[in-house]
């Protein structure tokens, strides 16, 4: 299980973990999460490292990663494609996204980083009234919340206005004590708003959104998830020419470590 680091292309260090051999698999994170929060990466690349490469990294302002300010939607492009050039040694990738890192993993391939396929898990998207959408003013309020030294208000304005969690339950959260890790990474939560961008909005997606993307596609979710994390993997995959949908054991926008191994080796296989 080596560990590693890459540096992207405005000098910041992006630290990784990598098992196994083979094609690489990429692993990106969704909002808040890094290595060392979320342990299903590492299971799912242990089942998967008898064939494939699997490298999961930090994305930047996280973990292990260093971050390089100002931030534009195109560092996190260049991030993964130091992963792949560097830790994945430029052979064709499957890049698989949790949430918004699904969302970070089709802008990418959008803007010309080469990836072989993709792979998402309940990709942000909410095309109907399903869900609230995120205010027009969303990234603006994180924005200020961090500029004002504010970090546990951005973790609560993500929290109730992305999450959907009411006000109480945030306040008890922030009374725990994993809320001080949260806030370590708070300025990291306006990097997935502008990835997402207008999929959130409650209208159709824009006809000329990922219009570039003729790689295959694979866009998950789990049977029992919440209604409109579903909806908007449908609206996502029905979006994208070259998709397909797969709803698999799963709920509450997650699944386990056999099924997510067993779908990305079959869909590899197969693409």
């Amino acid at each position: 299980m080596p560990e590693g680091t890459v540096t992207s292309a405005d000098g910041s260090t992006i630290a990784y973990t990598a098992w196994g051999a083979g094609d690489p698999i990429v692993i990106i994170d969704g909002a808040t999460a890094y290595r060392a929060t979320n342990p299903l990466n590492q299971e799912t690349a242990e089942l998967l490292a008898d064939e494939f490469l699997v490298i999961n990294y930090d994305r930047r302002g996280r973990g292990g990663s260093s971050d390089t300010p100002p931030y534009a939607v195109e560092r996190e492009f260049e991030d993964l494609e130091a992963i792949i050039e560097q830790a994945g040694q430029g052979r064709p990738a499957t890049v698989f996204g949790w949430s918004s890192g699904a969302n970070l993993a089709l802008n990418a391939a959008q803007g010309g980083v080469p990836i072989a396929r993709l792979a998402l898990f309940e990709p942000n998207a909410a095309v109907d009234d399903g869900r609230p959408p995120l205010p027009d003013d969303y990234v603006e309020r994180l924005d200020a919340a961090i500029a004002d030294g504010r970090p546990g208000d951005a973790v609560a304005l993500f929290m109730t206005a992305a999450v959907m969690l009411p006000e109480e339950a945030v306040a008890g959260m922030r009374e725990q004590d994993f809320w001080a890790g949260l806030e370590a990474i708070a300025p990291t939560i306006a990097y997935d708003a502008r990835q997402v961008g207008d999929t959130l909005s409650g209208k159709p997606l824009r006809p000329e959104l990922w219009k570039h993307i003729d790689i295959p596609v694979l866009v998950m979710y789990g049977i029992d998830t919440w209604p409109a994390l579903a909806a908007g993997s449908r609206a996502i995959a029905a979006h994208l020419p070259t998709s397909t949908l797969a709803p698999v054991p799963g709920e509450e926008h997650s699944t386990t470590a056999d099924v997510l191994a067993a779908a990305l080796r079959a869909f590899i296989k197969e693409n």
